[in-house]
């Protein structure tokens, strides 16, 4: 290796579109550098840091399951909000020796939605499904933008505490995941002028995992679903709430949006946003 290259890192990794992703930027820019997809298992987590630590030539690494919050034990210090989500899905060498951490998702996740949160709402609440890494940056994203948080999850003593954690402020809720899979006939009053978010923030519904069993009775009319995973793109959870009549962002949207931060951090440009349709083409083919 003879060029500058940043990474990805996870166990598993051959799903990761990241590659796709910054290569495709890199050839748009010119940028002579390389981005490349790493398997690391947990315990060769930190022998893989000290390593790239040592190579001038690598930029940095993006960070995914399971090594977002073991990762953060092993660089020098934590941005914000990094050190606020509990999470960190970026390393980034600092040219002296030093790395860096910081979580680009929590703004990969707003990005979608900057046009509907730029308008005033009487109230915002979002459902968010999961309690891992991804969740705790979307708690946090959501809670900085005035939502009342409902976190659901297999152990809801572990959605109390995150809310607890990330979100002490406001009226928030946290339930079994189950609550969400039975019909419900709650007669929701009119939500005209609020936003309604349901999330999906787990790996259900990913390729080779169980669907997420969520029936849209709990969501209120003109709610917005969003679901981060990736593969497939448009997953049960989304069909069935178009199905329903609601809105839908999928997971793209957030990576390609948490992966134009880090580019810019790794390489030292805007991602050039203007190609992201021509992007989405070739992630989706």
């Amino acid at each position: 290796m003879t060029r500058p290259y940043a990474e990805v890192i996870g166990d598993p990794i051959a799903q990761s579109k990241s590659p796709a992703i910054h290569g495709f930027w890199l050839a748009k820019l010119g940028i002579d550098a390389d981005y490349r997809a790493h398997h690391v298992r947990p315990e060769n987590l930190a022998d893989y840091i000290a390593a790239r630590r040592a190579d001038p030539l690598w930029r940095g690494c993006n960070v995914t399951m399971p090594h977002k919050q073991a990762v953060m034990a092993l660089v020098d210090r934590i941005e914000a909000p990094a050190d606020v989500i509990g999470a960190v899905n970026t390393v980034m060498a600092q040219g002296d020796g030093t790395l860096a951490g910081t979580n680009t998702d929590a703004a990969g996740f707003l990005e979608p939605l900057t046009q509907e949160l730029a308008q005033t709402h009487y109230f915002r609440m979002a459902r968010i499904i999961g309690t891992g890494g991804a969740a705790r940056a979307i708690i946090t994203a959501l809670a900085g933008q005035g939502f009342t948080l409902v976190v659901a999850g297999r152990d809801p003593d572990k959605a109390r505490a995150l809310l607890d954690e990330l979100a002490p402020k406001g009226e928030h809720h946290a339930i079994n995941l189950a609550h969400f899979a039975d019909p419900t006939d709650f007669p929701f009053d009119d939500r005209e002028g609020c936003c309604d978010l349901v999330v999906n923030a787990t790996s259900l519904g990913m390729a080779g995992q169980p669907p997420l069993v969520f029936d849209w009775s709990h969501a209120p009319p003109r709610a917005i679903a969003y679901d981060i995973v990736t593969h497939p793109l448009e997953t049960p959870l989304l069909q069935a709430a178009r199905a329903a009549g609601h809105h839908t962002i999928d997971g793209l949207s957030m990576l390609i949006g948490q992966a134009a931060v880090a580019f810019e951090r790794f390489f030292g440009q805007p991602a050039p946003r203007e190609h992201d349709a021509e992007l989405r083409r070739i992630l989706t083919q």
